[in-house]
């Protein structure tokens, strides 16, 4: 009988026992789940920033070109800063350079720089001129400023209408006119630059 009612004292002190067991594992578990939370959630402000993150600007871009088509799509206002060919290229219209480019780095003062570069050649990883090409067009307008014409042959002719234009390296089989004096004072050809035409300002 004494054992009886010993079952009896231990049953209902082992039922209550259980019963506040069921909340404190309920409350541990929701602790844990609001624990576990913010870790599960961490990579997401990384993908927010990502997502805000300022994207690359187009415009220090280069573009590779080996057909007529690309090369009209780089030299526009919606182009690139560098042109460099893979080929020879022959157009029988009158194109035009136009749009203002930077080329992705900084100068002395941190101030962004501005430049327009065809490049009529390729190289290797250590910059050697591998290869040189020519580029026709009847007439080219340069509208962009600080661009140039690079370490190849151009035929046709030149209507230079922005600042600071260059010849580097480069045969011109044409003329370059000049539609301002101050493209006109400001162009520049180095010493291994050649032009087989007149050069003169024109109105």
């Amino acid at each position: 009988m004494k054992q009886f009612l010993l079952i009896r004292e231990v049953f209902p002190l082992k039922a209550k026992v259980v019963l506040l067991m069921i909340p404190l594992s309920i409350l541990l578990l929701v602790g844990c789940t609001q624990q576990q939370g913010p870790t599960t959630q961490q990579p997401k402000p990384t993908q927010t920033s990502e997502s805000n993150a300022t994207p690359p600007d187009s415009v220090s871009t280069a573009s590779i070109v080996g057909d007529e088509a690309s090369f009209e799509k780089a030299i526009s206002s919606n182009g690139t800063w560098l042109i460099a060919l893979t080929k020879d290229l022959t157009f029988d219209k009158e194109l035009v350079l136009e749009g203002e480019y930077k080329n992705g780095k900084k100068d002395e003062n941190g101030q962004d720089i501005i430049q327009r570069k065809i490049g009529l050649y390729e190289q290797d990883a250590s910059r050697n001129i591998t290869a040189r090409y020519t580029l026709t067009i009847p007439k080219l307008t340069i509208n962009s400023p600080n661009a140039s014409i690079q370490h190849g042959t151009f035929k046709g002719d030149l209507y230079v209408s922005s600042s600071n234009f260059q010849l580097v390296d480069t045969k011109v089989e044409g003329n370059v006119y000049f539609t301002t004096e101050e493209a006109q004072s400001t162009f520049k050809a180095d010493a291994d630059s050649t032009i087989t035409g007149k050069q003169e300002l024109v109105k």
